[in-house]
C-alpha cells in the first residue's frame, strides 16, 4: 500500500485536486518542477502499471453502482409502467407474486436463448407472471416484427398472442414478413385485421412507449429483465432466474 501513496499524491497534485491545505500554502510549480513531476509520475507508471488497472477497476465499479442506483430508482418512478401497463401481454399466473418484465427483440440471438427457461419457469412456478414488452433495437425487420405482434393483442390477448409469439421467439430463420404471416396464419390470427392494425397509432403509441421506458431504465440492449427493484441485462440462465425469483420473495 505504501508505494501506491507516492503516485497518488503527484497524480492529484497535477490534476489540481491537492487538498484544501496544501492549495492555501503552496507555491506554484516553476516550468522545470513541473517538467520534473511529469517524468516522475511517467516513471512510476511505467514501474507500477498496476496503478493504472486498479484506477479502472474502481472507475467501472463506481459507474456500476451509480447505473444501478439510478435504475432503482428509474423502476420505483415507473413501476406500473413496467408491471401493469394495461397494453403488455402477462404470460404465466396474472395475479403472481413475483413479476418479471422482460425487454426482448424478435432478431435477438440471446432473447431466443433465454426463452426455454422462461417458459420452464413458468411451468415450474405457478406464482410468477412474466410481463412482455416489444423492443425491437436490431433493424426494420424487428420493428415490423414487433408491429406484427402488438397488433395480435388487438385480436386476441390470449392463446393466439401467445402462440405466434412464442413461434417468433422459436424461429431461427432470417424473420421476413412473409415468415411473420406464416405464423401468424398458424397462430390463428385474422391477417387482414393485423395488417390494418400494425400501421395503427395505437401500436406506434405502444412502440414508442416501450423505447421510452427501457432509455429511462438505462437498457442498452436485448434482452433486459425487471424483477422486483432489480435490473438484469443480458441472457440469464433458468437457474439464475429460480435464484432471482426466490431472493425476490425473501
Amino acid at each position: 500500500m505504501l508505494r501506491f501513496a507516492r503516485p497518488f499524491v503527484l497524480l492529484a497534485a497535477l490534476s489540481g485536486f491537492a487538498p484544501a491545505a496544501w492549495a492555501q500554502t503552496a507555491q506554484p510549480f516553476t516550468p522545470d518542477q513541473k517538467a520534473a513531476l511529469h517524468q516522475l509520475v511517467r516513471e512510476v507508471l511505467i514501474s507500477n502499471p498496476e496503478i493504472l488497472v486498479e484506477a479502472m477497476n474502481a472507475l467501472e465499479a463506481r459507474q456500476q453502482a451509480e447505473a444501478g442506483k439510478a435504475a432503482k430508482a428509474a423502476i420505483v418512478a415507473n413501476r406500473k409502467a413496467l408491471v401493469d401497463d394495461g397494453v403488455s401481454f402477462v404470460a404465466g399466473n396474472p395475479k403472481g407474486d413475483v413479476t418479471i418484465v422482460e425487454f426482448f427483440d424478435y432478431r435477438c440471438g440471446y432473447c431466443k436463448q433465454v426463452q426455454p427457461s422462461l417458459l420452464t419457469l413458468l411451468k415450474e412456478d405457478s406464482k410468477v407472471r412474466l410481463v412482455l414488452k416489444e423492443l425491437p433495437v436490431l433493424g426494420p425487420e424487428s420493428v415490423m416484427a414487433s408491429r406484427a405482434a402488438v397488433a395480435a393483442l388487438e385480436q386476441d390477448k390470449g392463446s393466439k398472442y401467445l402462440g405466434f409469439h412464442n413461434a417468433m421467439m422459436a424461429y431461427r430463420g432470417q424473420i421476413t414478413e412473409a415468415e411473420v404471416m406464416r405464423m401468424a396464419t398458424e397462430a390463428g390470427l385474422d391477417l387482414k385485421k393485423l395488417k390494418a392494425d400494425m400501421a395503427s397509432p395505437k401500436v406506434e403509441q405502444v412502440l414508442r412507449a416501450n423505447l421510452a421506458l427501457a432509455d429511462t431504465l438505462g437498457i442498452q440492449g436485448t434482452p433486459g429483465f425487471v424483477v422486483g427493484d432489480e435490473l438484469i441485462p443480458g441472457a440469464v440462465s433458468l437457474d439464475a432466474l429460480r435464484q432471482i425469483v426466490k431472493q425476490t420473495r425473501g
